[in-house]
């Protein structure tokens, strides 16, 4: 009986490690994400803007001018 119990709490505990680490990895995956962003100036009107990453050329929102990333 006893065996049975440590097995079973064994068991139970490697799940919720193995849930706490795949939800933490895909969280992590997602900030990340959100985090990184490419920023815009329009030479048109003005504006800064942001984009997803790794977006090179990308239209302003206000006046559909095509700008290039702005480069610190």
């Amino acid at each position: 009986m006893t065996g049975t119990a440590v097995i079973y709490c064994a068991v139970t505990g490697v799940f919720f490690l193995v849930l706490w680490l795949y939800y933490d990895r895909r969280d992590h995956a997602r900030f990340e994400r959100e985090r990184r962003r490419t920023v815009f100036h329009c030479i048109r009107c003005d504006r800064i803007y942001e984009a997803p990453a790794g977006t090179e050329p990308c239209r302003c929102p206000r006046c559909d001018h095509e700008n290039a990333r702005l480069r610190f």
